[in-house]
């Protein structure tokens, strides 16, 4: 199998601004993981594409210096896509997406607003499709790329690599558990620096709403499925600290969504909040949410683990070996095959195997990850959320079809 990364930032090299990223992805995960996927025998084929062909050298030696020369028998070598003479072109994707075969398997990580004609591209091509969160911005778009994926008979999800999560997976099962949903308070940060790492987008083409709140959004529509509905939205935020550094966006958004519980009518509320404006700290994101149903709650703070490491060049730390362990094995190997960055993307790779080989039918891998059928309501959310700001925090009923499915978004004032 060959596969194809398109992004070539953060989260897939972890090159940033011509250096390492100084957050806790300075090694990448989505390169590391297919190169080692690779060395496993998994897939064959690497290729990673972006707009700007001029930054792959400085890509190419951030690689070696960072997975080459740190693990035994890593090969970091890949197809790129444009050429490294190539200053920009936004459709370098297109030329990349031609070295593929159906059954092959894209990983979007771009801008929020690219997401969607990116994966129509692929989809239309007859690949499967993984698409980091959120996987489309509005509702028609949803709508239409699942309708697409369905005429094609591939698998298309959106990547949230908390549904791996140990911790998550755990609390989700037991949620199923606690009878009718009454309420859920979640968090999730990530600090100023991230303002200038993702400058180029910050509140141009998304927010932090549909970068961070879509984690906790998704855990919880995949805790209460075909047991709750959101069916009401509203969302408010906090501005200031973006706006000093010249960024157009919110520095913090909330989301406040009620529930129906569908046997009972019963109504549940939740809040889900979301900033990137949280100071220096122990850890690069703080995770946190608080559950309760009719039967029971659940408390969740996975940003500590009881794990704590100090340096003198780094100082105190709460590191995160359960997200992506990069310290090798005793014999000098990547050793982070049972992170859970590691392993969403590796199940995505395996299911799309056994997809194409008719050892799974497209109902058992929708057990799998975020499929695109199961989460229109995340994007229903996220989306009302957003015209939720722009219209002075109005009120957004989420309505449905006889079928249950949503069908609108409606703007109350």
């Amino acid at each position: 199998m060959r596969v194809l990364a398109i992004g070539a930032g953060e989260y897939t090299t972890g090159y940033v601004g011509g250096q390492a990223s100084d957050s806790d992805k300075g090694a990448g995960v989505v390169g590391i993981t297919l190169f080692d996927l690779r060395r496993r025998g998994i897939i064959k084929e690497v290729a990673i594409s972006a707009t700007q062909g001029t930054k792959f050298p400085g890509i190419r030696e951030h690689l070696k210096v960072k997975i080459g020369d740190v693990y035994k028998n890593m090969d970091i070598q890949f197809d790129s896509y444009p050429a490294d003479d190539v200053v920009k072109d936004y459709e370098a994707y297109k030329s990349a997406l031609e070295s593929l075969s159906p059954g092959d398997v894209v990983l979007i990580f771009t801008p929020d607003d690219t997401h969607f004609q990116i994966a129509k591209d692929a989809v239309d091509l007859g690949c499967h499709v993984l698409i980091a969160k959120p996987i489309v911005k509005t509702l028609a778009e949803h709508q239409e790329l699942m309708d697409l994926a369905a005429a094609k008979g591939v698998y298309v999800a959106m990547e949230v690599h908390k549904r791996w999560d140990p911790i998550y997976q755990d609390a989700r099962q037991r949620i199923t558990q606690l009878g009718d949903f009454s309420h859920i308070t979640a968090y999730m940060s990530q600090p100023k620096h991230q303002l200038d790492t993702f400058r180029a987008w910050a509140g141009k083409s998304s927010d932090i709403s549909y970068y961070l709140n879509a984690h906790h959004v998704d855990f919880h529509n995949w805790s209460q499925e075909n047991k709750a509905r959101p069916v009401r939205v509203y969302a408010t935020a906090s501005t200031g600290v973006a706006h000093e550094k010249d960024i157009p966006t919110e520095d913090l958004i909330s989301l406040h969504v009620t529930w129906e519980n569908l046997d009972t009518g019963n109504l549940g509320n939740a809040t889900y909040t979301s900033a990137w404006i949280a100071p220096k700290a122990e850890v690069h994101s703080q995770q946190q949410f608080f559950y309760m149903g009719h039967k029971g709650e659940v408390r969740v703070d996975q940003a500590h683990r009881g794990y704590t490491v100090s340096t003198d060049k780094a100082g105190y730390s709460s590191p995160n070996p359960l997200f992506m362990r990069y310290t090798p094995d005793v014999q000098g190997y990547f050793a982070g095959q049972n992170g859970y960055g590691y392993k969403s993307i590796e199940v995505f790779i395996e299911t799309a195997k056994a997809l194409n080989s008719n050892t799974m039918s497209m109902d058992e891998a929708r057990l799998q990850h975020a499929a695109i059928q199961d989460i229109v309501p995340v994007t229903a959310i996220l989306e009302a959320g957003r015209i939720s700001l722009d219209n002075k925090q109005a009120i957004v009923d989420i309505s449905y079809d006889a079928n249950g499915q949503v069908k609108e978004l409606i703007v109350k004032g």
